[in-house]
């Protein structure tokens, strides 16, 4: 630390002293924010972990049925049935606020209530697997959404837990340090000051003592 460019002032100890109560206040904040952060994020990497199996087992369960429609149907039958689909979905997308960090809401509506609008042709020249397929997607489409919704939220706490970490480290190992050092650097001149002080205070009693014994020496004298 450059203490040459330090003022030892009573005044600028005073600053110095209200600086460091705002930045431990604010260090025991970012600690308590970086601790909820880091909680919310694991709950949310268990959420994580759940329905990225829940998914990918559907779609496991999507494709066998697709591939066992495609073996029992011809593909031009196949092609034809899936060409005008008869049911669609509308997505909308919020941010909800957690801990400072926007994480994406996902909602979704579909054009038709019926839920037989999901089949886009007739069940006289189909299979029940291509019914069973379409039924496998319809099914994880609410899981496939939360989880695009977990994975990127995710993604934004983790940056948010890695800016709040160094911000945390910064005022604990750089910061509060550093105005610990100089308000210890000010005290310790102040004090050498003081000390100063006293012995020129103590001098000049001395001198006007002197002064005013040998005055009433000479003054007896006379």
């Amino acid at each position: 630390m450059a203490k040459a460019h330090i003022n030892p002032t009573r005044m600028e100890l005073t600053r110095l002293k209200k600086k460091l109560a705002t930045a431990t206040r604010g260090h025991k904040l970012l600690k308590d924010k970086r601790d909820e952060l880091m909680r919310q994020f694991l709950d949310m990497v268990r959420e994580n972990k759940t329905l990225r199996e829940k998914v990918e087992k559907g779609i496991n369960a999507a494709n066998k049925n697709f591939v066992l429609a495609r073996s029992a149907m011809p593909e031009e039958i196949l092609n034809v049935a899936l060409m005008a689909p008869r049911q669609e979905v509308f997505l909308e997308s919020q941010r909800r606020n957690v801990m400072s960090v926007e994480i994406p809401e996902f909602e979704y509506k579909t054009k038709t209530p019926d839920a037989n609008d999901i089949y886009p042709y007739g069940f006289a020249f189909t299979s029940s697997d291509l019914d069973d397929a379409v039924k496998s997607l319809q099914d994880i489409l609410p899981d496939m959404l939360r989880l695009a919704e977990i994975e990127k939220s995710c993604q934004l706490m983790a940056a948010e837990i890695e800016k709040t970490r160094r911000r945390v480290n910064a005022l604990e190992h750089v910061m509060i340090p550093e105005m610990k050092e100089k308000i210890k650097f000010i005290k310790m001149k102040l004090d050498e000051n003081e000390r100063s002080t006293q012995i020129r205070l103590m001098k000049v009693k001395d001198m006007m003592l002197e002064q005013a014994h040998h005055y009433s020496e000479k003054y007896h004298q006379a």
